[in-house]
């Protein structure tokens, strides 16, 4: 960029460094969205619920097909970036 431009455009900065703060508020949600961690860690803490006969085997047969669901679909989008990229 020459000098010129960058005096042409310096009104537009806040813009764009509020453009760029979004983005990255935007990135972090994403991964944070599509971060498979902590559906594993519900799957583990809900295991522990059964073992400690706090829920019955109906409802953990029930979440776990959601959570197993979740991650599943966590997976295809992975996936889906991957080919992608």
């Amino acid at each position: 960029m020459g000098l010129l431009t960058q005096l042409l455009t310096l009104p537009l900065a806040p813009v764009r460094g509020t453009v760029w703060v979004l983005d990255q508020v935007l990135l972090t949600a994403e991964r944070e969205y599509y971060d498979p961690a902590p559906v594993r860690e519900e799957l583990a803490a809900l295991e522990q619920q059964l073992l400690d006969g706090s829920i019955g085997p109906d409802e953990f047969d029930s979440r776990e097909d959601e959570l197993l669901d979740r991650l599943e679909w966590l997976e295809a989008h992975r996936q889906r970036l991957r080919t992608d990229s």
